[in-house]
C-alpha cells in the first residue's frame, strides 16, 4: 500500500462520558482500522461506563451520558440505526474485530469506583496507567483526546 502520509497509528484518549463521543470515538477507530492503521483506545473516567457489561436493564453502555442534544443513550442509539448507521454495539464489535487496542485507565477505574473485574469479558481489555498508554502510542501517529 503506497504511503499516504497520514498517522500510521490513532491513539485515542476517551475521557468524555457523552453518549455521541464516545460513540465517535469508536468510528474513528473503527475508521483507521479500515484503512490500515492500527488504533488503540484509552478508556477514562466517564467514558469507563461504555465498558460496563450488559445487566438486567440493559447494554452497559446506556449508562453513558445523553447526546449534547440531551437525548439518551438508548434513544441515540436507535437512531442511528434507524438511519442505518451503526449503533453502538455494532461499532464496539467492529473495532474488536478490526484489531483495536481497548486500555482502560487504572486511575480512572479508582476514581469512578470501578475494578477491571467491572467491566464487560467479551473483548480484550488491557488496564494500564497513562505512561502505558503513552509508550504504546506512535511517534509517527496521531493523538486525540475525546
Amino acid at each position: 500500500m503506497p504511503e499516504t502520509g497520514g498517522p500510521d497509528k490513532l491513539s485515542l484518549v476517551i475521557f468524555s462520558g457523552g453518549f455521541d463521543r464516545v460513540h465517535y470515538a469508536l468510528t474513528m477507530a473503527a475508521g483507521a482500522l479500515a484503512v490500515n492503521r492500527s488504533a488503540t483506545l484509552f478508556f477514562t473516567m466517564g467514558a469507563l461506563r461504555a465498558l460496563l457489561p450488559a445487566d438486567l436493564e440493559g447494554p452497559g453502555w446506556r449508562k453513558l451520558a445523553p447526546t449534547e442534544a440531551g437525548i439518551a443513550p438508548l434513544a441515540a442509539d436507535a437512531a442511528l440505526i434507524a438511519r442505518d448507521l451503526a449503533g453502538f454495539e455494532e461499532m464496539l464489535a467492529a473495532c474488536a474485530t478490526l484489531g483495536a487496542k481497548f486500555m482502560v485507565c487504572e486511575m480512572g477505574l479508582r476514581a469512578m469506583g470501578l475494578a477491571a473485574a467491572d467491566l464487560r469479558t467479551d473483548i480484550a481489555i488491557a488496564p494500564g496507567g497513562l505512561v502505558t498508554f503513552l509508550e504504546d502510542a506512535s511517534r509517527q501517529g496521531g493523538l486525540v483526546f475525546v
